[in-house]
This record gives C-alpha cells, structure tokens and sequence, in this order.
C-alpha cells in the first residue's frame, strides 16, 4: 500500500475512529486501527466488538493495500507533524511516513487478525434529517442507565412506523420520549434498543454535520451511514450491535388524566430548582407546593446539616391544589432538554408519573416519578 494525503484529513479521521478505541488486555488487537484502500479511497476501521467506526478519506493511491497500526500511538504520531501532504507506505506489515523532514517507521500487525467487519448489503434502510435526529437522540440518551437485572432500559429504544421515529429511553424512575417526523414513510414497522454507547458516539461524530442520515437493519445490528458532501459515497458509518429482549410497554405509565395542570416561564422554574437543590436533603427531594388560588408553585428544600430554602414561581394553574416531593435532579434534566421558553407541568396525583413537556410542542414528553417526603 502507498499513499499520499493531506496531514489535515488524516488527523480528523483518526480523530473520529480512535474514539471507541481503549486498552483491550484480553484482546489487544482491539488497540488497533485496520488502514486499507478501497478505488480512490483511504479507509480507517476501528471496533470494540460492540460498536465499528469506518471512515472514508477521498485521497491519492499510488498502491493498493492494507495494514494494522496501533491506533492512538498513530493519532499521536500524526498530530505531531506538520501541517502538509504526507506519503504512508506499507512494507511487510510496517507503515513507514513521510513527510518534510521526517521519515518514521511504524511496527504493524497481520491484518488478518483484524476481526471480520459485517457488511450491510441489499438492505431496507430510511432516511432522516441528520441534525432533526441528533437533537431527538440528544433529548433522551442521559435518561438510559445501565442494568444488569434489566439490560434491555440500558439502551435507547427505536421505533419506526409510517412516518414517524418514536425516539425512547428509562431508567425506570424516568422516561423521555421523542417524536421525529419522517418526509418518506417506512415500508414497515422496525424496532430495536441500541446500546447507550453507541448512541453517544453517533451524536458525538454527528451532531454538527447538516445533511440526510441512513438507518439499516439488520438482525441484531444497526448502522448509521452519513454520506459525503462532495460525491456520493459514505463519508462515516457506524454499526452497532443491538441489546436483545424486549422493551417494556412504557406508554402504559404515561397518565392521560390529571389532576393538577400547570404553565411556567421554563428558565425561571429551571433556576429555582437548581438553587432548592442545593439545600436538599439526602434524598435530593424538593417540594412542590401547587397554590391554584395565588397562582403560583411554592418550592421548599430543607437540609437539617444546612438550612432551608422556600421561593415561588408565577403560573397558569388549572385544576387542585396538591403538594408533590421530587428528586431534583430529574426535574432538572427533564426541563433542560426542553428548548420551548414555557413548559407544561401535569400532575396525576401525590405519588403518581407527572409530565413535563414543551408549550406548543407535541414531540417531547417528560414523564417523572415523584418520592415521598421524608
């Protein structure tokens, strides 16, 4: 293999495929990055058996081939060059660089302990506004928490139907969902629960990039394709496996009656949380005391080491008066990933799931466990 590319371009595609890379003691070959050539193509794959990065780099190949360079010691190596166009050629499992004033040999691997990457070919897949579905993946992916008892809530569930991406995570205390319109509808319903780290490394790599996204399915697999700009061939694709069981009927928890409901300037109920938290007591509980007649909530925390806190927050108020204790840090991580500038506030009951959702927006819904006051 011989090639010459730009320092630049190199650099960002180790960036992107180094990110799932750490120390693998009892598969050290995990460490490594699979470079190979593919028609006018430099390709980088890396893989932690649960999640595979491949990435394509439109370059210049003078030789085709491939070869297996540890992939942060490469990283390393690369960003410490200057920036200009760099020849990399592989010569018995070595990779040997040149550039300017520097000419360096890098120990290599046998590429065919690389282990086999899954192709995706002749496959259903859909298509989604790449930055529509980043933003929804954004809104429920810190909800998800590992479980060992029920690993299918450690993932974030995917549902497509018609038109429409339902976008779903729960630790079982909380759970958001999030609703993608879709401009083509699917052939068929598709669902399945994607592991959390995965779903991180797609929002990390593709938050910021403004184009169409491909899903496929495959079995106990997914891949998210994102294509180039400038001619049509993949730029990034990340496959992960998916977590098998099935995903609990969480719409059976979300109240469609209630009791209580409510209307605030969201930033100003945000911040008063935030300070009430800090007089929380081990329980991290903040109450809620919903007052129909002066038309405001009251929130009160009291920490017997500290002190206590007691602030009101105007609001539209229909319904009873109830008084409600809450975790605080999930009311604050439920009103963060709201964008709208006034959040509705439904409460079932004293001990029931209560819904936080953007004013004048369908898509996102909240639903938040109280716990008793102590």
């Amino acid at each position: 293999m011989k090639i010459e590319i730009l320092k630049e371009n190199l650099k960002k595609g180790l960036n992107i495929t180094e990110r799932i890379i750490g120390k693998n003691i009892s598969l050290p070959i995990l460490d490594n990055i699979l470079i190979t050539t593919e028609d006018s193509f430099l390709n980088l794959i890396s893989t932690n058996l649960e999640t595979t990065i491949k990435l394509w780099i439109l370059t210049k190949i003078i030789k085709k081939g491939k070869v297996v360079i540890p992939a942060k010691f490469l990283s390393n190596y690369v960003s410490s060059l200057p920036n200009e166009k760099i020849t990399i050629e592989e010569k018995s499992q070595n990779l040997y660089i040149e550039c300017s004033n520097f000419k360096t040999q890098i120990q290599g691997y046998n590429p065919e302990e690389f282990p086999i990457i899954p192709e995706f070919s002749n496959l259903e897949y859909l298509e989604v506004d790449n930055k529509k579905f980043c933003q929804g993946l954004s809104q429920v992916i810190d909800i998800a928490m590992p479980s060992q008892s029920r690993p299918e809530i450690s993932g974030i569930y995917f549902n497509f139907n018609k038109n429409n991406i339902k976008i779903v995570a729960t630790d079982s205390f909380r759970l958001a969902e999030k609703n993608i319109v879709l401009e083509s509808p699917v052939k068929k319903e598709y669902s399945f629960i994607l592991p959390q780290r995965p779903s991180r490394e797609i929002m990390s790599i593709l938050e910021d990039k403004e184009g169409v996204l491909k899903i496929y399915f495959s079995g106990n697999q997914a891949l998210f394709e994102f294509p180039m700009e400038e001619i049509k061939h993949p730029q990034v694709q990340i496959i992960s496996r998916l977590i098998e069981g099935e995903y609990p009927n969480y719409q059976e928890i979300i109240p469609n009656k209630f009791k209580t409901n409510i209307v605030l300037k969201k930033d100003e109920f945000l911040n008063q949380i935030k300070t009430a938290s800090l007089f929380s007591n081990k329980t991290n509980e903040v109450r809620l005391s919903v007052k129909p007649e002066k038309k405001e909530v009251e929130i009160f925390a009291k920490n017997t080491d500290i002190g206590e806190n007691r602030s009101s927050v105007q609001a539209k108020i229909e319904g009873d008066a109830i008084e409600v204790s809450f975790n605080y840090r999930y009311l604050i991580e439920g009103l963060s990933n709201i964008k709208s500038s006034e959040v509705a506030f439904n409460i079932s009951k004293e001990e029931g799931p209560c819904i936080l959702k953007p004013v004048g927006d369908s898509s996102y819904v909240y639903v938040a466990m109280p716990i008793k006051s102590i």
